[in-house]
């Protein structure tokens, strides 16, 4: 939604194949279809990615250095705030973790 989701719809329409990292499975393909049907570039595909979760970042960035020949463009746009205190599984502040140190983290491990 809002700013990464006019991005990436910005990005399809200058025909790039564009990943869309979203946490939520439902709302990520819906938006990922909303792209598709504005845009028409089939290339525009959904990937799980939490970046509250040092885990997921990794599985999501070795996906993306095994499965995609290049990278030319990393936007990092997600964001949270006004979550009451928690702690990750990780034993991380949540809003830290995902607002910080899972881009930081994802940044670093796409540079290879």
């Amino acid at each position: 939604a809002g700013i990464g989701k006019r991005v990436a719809t910005d990005l399809a329409r200058r025909n790039a194949r564009t990943i869309l990292a979203c946490r939520d499975r439902e709302r990520g393909q819906a938006a990922v279809e909303e792209i598709r049907a504005a845009t028409g570039n089939a290339a525009v595909v959904l990937r799980l990615l939490d970046t509250g979760s040092l885990a997921s970042v990794r599985a999501f960035a070795g996906a993306v250095l095994r499965e995609e020949p290049r990278l030319d463009v990393l936007v990092n746009n997600a964001g949270v705030t006004g979550l009451p205190f928690a702690i990750t599984s990780e034993g991380l502040e949540q809003t830290f973790a995902t607002n910080y140190l899972g881009p930081f983290l994802l940044t670093n491990l796409l540079l290879g």
